[in-house]
């Protein structure tokens, strides 16, 4: 199991665009990996197409995307042809990120991504769907992990990057149901006398019956 703040591990992988390096792939990007059941599934199609809309939006935020699926390049590639029928993709162009082949679920048992409840027709247990944000330092920042027949919601994906980078470049905290653009919290290791030089826009503390000055919010910087 990969532990938050650890280091990912690196692999070498087959991928419909070629051979790849996983980190040399990262590069000095953000990336997230995701990993799929099988191809040609009606769940899956309708996530990596999802995920090849909001392409752009990750690309704004420095975030390379990569999916994984337990099938091979071939397959893939006639895969792609209906998940851009799906999502209404322009399919002049190319497809906005590459997916890996995994038809020995080599990957998906080395990163622990098998969920043992759903099975393929031979037995064999499906790849669950996993979700690793992993930032430049090749650190893992986030993952879920959902079972195979629940799909995934790339919306609160790009909003929980959303909240990863801003709390990675500034002293603050997002609260429940956040958005991008609303207030934040500060970080309880703050101190007040610090608060006027880290967040300008000024803040406010939150009355609560305990008198504890620990719900301070301040505009997103």
């Amino acid at each position: 199991m990969v532990l938050l703040g650890h280091i990912f591990p690196n692999f070498n992988a087959v991928t419909n665009e070629g051979q790849i390096n996983f980190h040399e792939f990262i590069g000095d990007s953000w990336c997230i990996l995701f990993s799929h059941p099988h191809d040609f599934t009606p769940v899956c199609t309708t996530e990596l197409a999802r995920a090849a809309q909001l392409a752009e939006e990750f690309t704004k935020r420095n975030v390379k995307l990569i999916a994984l699926s337990c099938n091979d390049v071939s397959m893939h590639n006639d895969w792609i042809k209906d998940i851009q029928c799906y999502g209404k993709l322009d399919t002049s162009k190319k497809f906005p990120f590459p997916i890996i082949d995994d038809k020995t679920r080599h990957l998906a048992e080395k990163l622990n991504m098998i969920d043992p409840d759903e099975r393929d027709p031979a037995g064999i247990p499906l790849t669950a769907r996993a979700v690793f944000i992993i930032g430049p330092d090749k650190k893992l920042k986030l993952s879920f992990l959902y079972p195979a027949t629940t799909g995934r919601n790339f919306d609160e994906i790009l909003r929980v990057v959303d909240s990863l980078q801003l709390c990675a470049k500034h002293k603050v905290a997002t609260p429940v149901d956040w958005k991008n653009g609303e207030n934040c919290m500060i970080q309880p290791g703050v101190k007040e006398e610090e608060t006027n030089k880290l967040f300008p826009k000024g803040h406010n503390v939150i009355q609560v019956p305990s008198q504890k000055n620990y719900l301070r919010t301040t505009p997103q910087p």
